[in-house]
């Protein structure tokens, strides 16, 4: 039985975000994500003008007349959200915890899918699987995606985006938008990221905190790593382990998007202390920019 305060929130995020696609991001996401995609049709005879990379070499070779192979535009997109439910996005120090921020985002993209009659699923990870949503389409089905990204309660801490990205590929027999929602702290999944990335149009949205990457002024505090369990006090009045803490929160941000830049990933910054519409509308423009 699901409590009626997570009934209720589950309704506000579907208002929100369902006003948020009528009124802002429907144009956007058609315009950015629709016909992007080409399905084979069919091979007919070559015709002057037609593009010679287009030639099928098998079928010429066996027939011995020029034959070129025909797509169409695919109208019908599958969204896949791969949300990250590990310790570390039970945080938050603004408005929201990070990992509510990224239901609501979840929301907002399962929105736009239905309204433009594509599929959505969901794939909800910690350092393992734990759920598993395959894409359909339908309100009722978005209402799902919704009530586990907010109600889940995962088995898992740590963070895996390298499995996550492998099961991706598992349980998808075509090209899908697949949208990462994690604070990406892991290591060690640009291998797998540049595969996936090479198969599906992929969008990473790093959702961060204020709070990672300043001290409050406060002394002696007890600091927990939520992922390992480990925990160490720190000295948050000292200067020079503020300049630290910060510092090592710029290097981890400025490798991610390395990471993402040297992989063809496009990326989004998504922060707890601001309307997550103004960095999606922005995506949207610059993405719109380039096709």
């Amino acid at each position: 039985m699901i409590p009626k305060e997570v009934l209720q929130q589950i309704r506000r995020i579907q208002i929100t975000t369902s006003r948020m696609v009528s009124d802002v991001f429907a144009g956007h996401y058609q315009s950015v994500f629709k016909g992007q995609g080409m399905e084979f049709e069919e091979v007919r005879e070559y015709q002057p003008g037609d593009d010679i990379r287009a030639i099928d070499w098998n079928v010429t070779a066996r027939t011995g007349t020029p034959f070129i192979k025909k797509y169409m535009e695919e109208r019908e997109l599958t969204i896949m959200l791969l949300l990250d439910m590990s310790r570390s996005t039970y945080f938050g120090s603004v408005n929201k915890l990070k990992r509510h921020l990224a239901a609501e985002l979840c929301s907002l993209l399962a929105m736009s899918a239905i309204k433009n009659n594509d599929k959505v699923g969901l794939i909800a990870f910690t350092d393992r699987i734990e759920k598993f949503i395959p894409p359909r389409k339908g309100l009722r089905h978005v209402l799902r995606i919704i009530r586990e990204a907010l109600y889940y309660e995962p088995e898992g801490k740590g963070t895996d985006i390298s499995g996550a990205l492998e099961y991706l590929n598992r349980v998808t027999n075509r090209s899908t938008v697949s949208f990462i929602l994690s604070d990406f702290y892991d290591a060690a999944y640009k291998k797998p990221l540049s595969v996936a990335g090479r198969r599906h149009d992929i969008v990473a949205l790093s959702i961060t905190d204020p709070r990672e990457g300043s001290l409050p002024d406060i002394g002696i505090i007890n600091l927990e790593d939520p992922e390992t369990g480990r925990d160490f006090l720190l000295d948050a009045s000292n200067h020079t382990v503020q300049r630290n803490y910060r510092s090592n929160f710029l290097r981890m941000n400025d490798e991610r998007q390395q990471l993402f830049r040297s992989v063809n990933i496009d990326h989004i910054d998504v922060r707890t202390d601001v309307p997550y519409a103004q960095s999606l509308y922005k995506f949207f423009r610059t993405r719109e920019g380039r096709i």
